[in-house]
């Protein structure tokens, strides 16, 4: 299987990502999908919205084989948490 390699610093990457996302996909996705994942091509703007990274991944990849890939969790700052849900104070 050949790796795909990216043709953007992490910047630009993630320029191109966060403008497509705000101003082409999240007003056709935001408001039944909170939660879900959206795999969007940097390049040409196709994108995909799934329950799971893999899953968008997988779909969007299928349509644009040489996708640049930015991911993002609809609703959400991050697509993974690092660390626990919440503090438990012992009682």
């Amino acid at each position: 299987m050949t790796m795909l390699q990216p043709r953007y610093s992490k910047e630009e990457f993630a320029r191109r990502g966060t403008e497509i996302y705000e101003r082409q996909v999240r007003p056709q996705v935001e408001e039944d999908n909170q939660g879900k994942i959206v795999a969007i091509d940097i390049e040409t703007g196709a994108f995909e919205v799934a329950e799971d990274l893999l899953t968008a991944s997988d779909r969007l990849l299928a349509r644009c084989p040489n996708a640049q890939t930015w991911f993002v969790r609809i609703g959400h700052r991050a697509v993974h948490r690092f660390g626990p849900r919440s503090v438990v104070e012992p009682g």
